[in-house]
């Protein structure tokens, strides 16, 4: 079975994620450190922009894929995942550009939550649907 609408956010997001990296490599050669922030609080607002990411992407990816593989429609896969991808992108920029206030880390997080119990309500009712 094929999974074309997670395919395409797994690519969207992967993109994202490699940017965020990106980011950190970057800082890390410019202020010659190897393992962590190096004291730095923009090299710590890098790592954890990365890191948050990289830890939210892979059960949202995984909860799309069983939602898509148990017959959940496209058009919900891909609202819950624009609104993810969205969420994640807001995330991110707090901690690239802002250094005060949090709108974007907030309504980031809350899309990226939203999202992530949309997916995982999905994946049960539609689970449960297929007994």
């Amino acid at each position: 079975m094929a999974f074309p609408v997670t395919a395409i956010f797994a690519g969207l997001l992967a993109i994202w994620l490699t940017v965020l990296q990106f980011k950190v490599v970057t800082f890390r050669r410019g202020q010659k450190v190897s393992l962590g922030h190096g004291g730095d609080e923009m090299g710590e607002r890098l790592i954890r922009a990365h890191g948050n990411a990289a830890e939210t992407i892979p059960i949202f990816l995984i909860l799309m894929a069983a939602s898509e593989s148990v017959g959940a429609p496209g058009w919900l896969l891909i609202v819950f995942g624009a609104m993810f991808l969205g969420g994640r992108v807001m995330h991110g920029v707090h901690f690239l550009k802002i250094r005060k206030g949090f709108l974007l880390r907030f309504y980031g997080m809350i899309m990226t939550l939203t999202a992530t119990m949309a997916m995982a309500v999905s994946a049960l009712v539609y689970g449960f649907a297929g007994l």
